[in-house]
C-alpha cells in the first residue's frame, strides 16, 4: 500500500512563512494508513478534470483557500516563473521550489521551498507537506524514480507523467525511444563508458562528431570531436558538466544542416477521450556550445519539411504522453528532417512566443494541464535574444534599459537572478514585426543595450 497523506495529521504550513531556505521539519509530514484520503474528503470537485474520475467540466479553486487548486512546480527559473504568471492568472495556488533561495519563481509564487530536488527523500517531504494536485517539472536535475512513486502512490499527478519526466532527462532513455522504439530519424550514434569506448564509438560514427553527458542540459558538457586527439579533454569536460554522477556519453553524428528549429507541440483536449495535438508555428534558433543565444518565429520552411516535422513531434509525444506542451527540437536540411532533443515543458527557445502568439508557450502549458481551451494562433513575427550576466557577482544592476525601450516594439524580460556569471542567462530581448529579419536585428540591438553591472561597482541612486 502507497504511502498517503491524511489532512488529520498533517500540519498546514504557516501562510506567512515563505523562508523555503531551510529544511522542511519532519513534523510537516505523516505517513497515513492509505493515499488520497485528503484528495477525496477536502478537495471534492474543485480538482482539474483531467484529474476527476468522472470527467466534469473544468472548476478551479479559490487561492489559498480549502478548496484551491493547487500546483507546485520543481524549477523556479525564468521559465518557470513565466508558468507560474500564466497559473495565477487562471486562479491556481502555486508551490515554487528551486535548489536555491529567491530564484525568479519564489518572487511571487504563493509559498516556497528550497530542496535538494535529486534527493528523493526531500522531493517526497515537500510533496506531502504541499499536497499538491499536480507537479510540474521545469528542470532535469529532480529524482525522477521518486517522481514515479509519488505518482503510483496517488499523491500527485506529474506533468506530463512521470515516465516522460524519466526518459527525457536521460539522452539514452529518450534517443532509444525515439530511434529504436518509434523508429524515427535521428543521427547515428553510439554511447560510452570510459575514453577507450568513446574512441571507438567515435570511429563507427565517424569525425566530425558531438559528444554529450547522457544526463547534462543547456549544452553542459558538451563537445565537438573533430579528430582522436580531441577526445580526452572533451571527456574531462563531460565528466565535470553532468547533472548528476555518471560516466556515461552519447557519442551523435555531425549533421551537416541547413538550420534547427523547436517545433513546440501541445497535448490538450480530454484525457482518455478526444485530445489533440497543436502546433505553434516553427521556432528557429541558434546555439554557442549546446546554449541558446536567439530565437525568432516563424522559421520559413518548405511544406514537406514542415509535415515531417510535425509528424515526428506528434509520433514522438504521443510515445511520451500526457498533457502540456513539449519543446521538440529537429534539424532540417532542404526537406529532410532529424529529430534531435524533446523537452516536456516550455522551452527557453519559445520565449520569443510572449510577442508572437495569441497565447505563449506559458499560457498554452498553463491551459493545456487544466484542461483548458488552447490556441497556438501567430500573431506576428517576431525575436529574442539573449541579455547574459557579463560578470561573476553576487549581485548586479542594469544599465541602458531607457535606449533599449527605446527601440519600436520591443520587450525586455530581466529574470531577477541573484546571482550573475559572465554567460548565465539574466534576461530577454523580445522584439515583433512585419518580418523576422527585422526582428531579429532590433532584438539583438536591444539586447546589447543591457549592460548587467555589478553592485560593488555601482553608487546607490539614492545616495547624492
Amino acid at each position: 500500500m502507497g504511502a498517503g497523506v491524511s489532512r488529520t495529521t498533517l500540519a498546514a504550513p504557516p501562510r506567512d512563512r515563505h523562508d523555503g531556505s531551510r529544511r522542511l521539519p519532519r513534523r510537516f509530514y505523516r505517513r497515513s494508513a492509505g493515499p488520497c484520503a485528503w484528495r477525496r474528503s477536502e478537495l471534492g470537485s474543485v480538482l482539474p478534470r483531467h484529474l476527476h474520475p468522472g470527467g466534469h467540466p473544468v472548476r478551479i479553486g479559490t487561492p489559498l483557500s480549502p478548496g484551491a487548486t493547487k500546483v507546485m512546480l520543481l524549477g523556479a527559473g525564468e521559465l518557470g516563473k513565466e508558468v507560474i504568471i500564466a497559473l495565477q492568472r487562471l486562479g491556481v495556488e502555486v508551490i515554487a521550489v528551486d535548489r536555491y533561495p529567491h530564484a525568479p519563481g519564489h518572487h511571487l509564487a504563493h509559498r516556497w521551498h528550497v530542496i535538494d530536488m535529486t534527493d528523493p527523500k526531500a522531493l517526497r517531504a515537500v510533496v506531502e507537506l504541499e499536497r499538491p494536485h499536480l507537479v510540474v517539472p521545469e528542470i532535469e536535475a529532480i529524482a525522477t524514480d521518486e517522481l514515479q512513486r509519488i505518482e503510483q502512490d496517488g499523491l500527485a499527478r506529474v506533468i506530463p507523467t512521470a515516465r516522460a519526466t524519466q526518459l527525457t532527462m536521460n539522452r539514452e532513455g529518450i534517443r532509444r525511444l525515439v530511434a529504436e522504439e518509434l523508429g524515427l530519424p535521428t543521427s547515428r550514434y553510439a554511447f560510452a563508458e570510459s575514453v577507450v569506448e568513446v574512441h571507438r564509438a567515435a570511429g563507427a560514427v565517424g569525425y566530425p562528431c558531438v559528444m554529450k553527458p547522457v544526463m547534462s542540459s543547456s549544452g553542459k558538457g558538451q563537445s565537438l570531436l573533430r579528430t582522436s586527439e580531441d577526445v580526452a579533454g572533451a571527456w574531462e569536460y563531460a565528466m565535470s558538466a553532468g547533472r548528476v554522477r555518471r560516466t556515461r556519453v552519447i557519442v551523435e553524428e555531425w549533421i551537416r544542416f541547413d538550420y534547427e528549429i523547436t517545433l513546440l507541440t501541445v497535448r490538450a483536449g480530454a484525457e482518455g477521450g478526444e485530445g489533440q495535438t497543436l502546433f505553434c508555428e516553427p521556432v528557429g534558433h541558434v546555439q554557442v556550445k549546446g546554449d541558446y543565444v536567439e530565437s525568432w518565429q516563424p522559421q520559413p520552411m518548405t511544406d514537406v519539411a514542415l509535415a515531417r516535422a510535425r509528424d515526428i513531434a506528434k509520433r514522438v509525444t504521443d510515445g511520451l504522453g500526457g498533457r502540456g506542451i513539449f519543446g521538440v527540437e529537429l534539424f532540417v536540411q532542404e526537406d529532410r528532417v532529424w529529430f534531435s532533443e524533446v523537452s516536456p515543458r516550455p522551452h527557453d527557445t519559445g520565449m520569443v512566443t510572449m510577442v508572437t502568439q495569441a497565447q505563449s508557450e506559458f499560457e498554452l502549458h498553463a491551459r493545456a494541464i487544466l484542461g483548458l481551451p488552447v490556441s497556438t494562433e501567430l500573431l506576428s513575427p517576431g525575436a529574442s535574444a539573449v541579455i547574459y550576466g557579463g560578470v561573476d557577482a553576487k549581485g548586479i544592476a542594469y544599465e541602458g534599459l531607457e535606449e533599449a525601450l527605446r527601440l519600436p516594439r520591443t520587450e525586455v524580460r530581466l529574470f531577477g537572478k541573484p546571482e550573475a556569471f559572465a554567460r548565465r542567462r539574466m534576461g530577454v530581448a523580445l522584439a515583433y514585426g512585419p518580418d523576422v529579419a527585422e526582428a531579429r536585428q532590433r532584438a539583438k540591438r536591444c539586447a546589447a543595450l543591457v549592460r548587467p553591472v555589478s553592485l560593488e561597482r555601482v553608487p546607490d541612486p539614492a545616495v547624492p
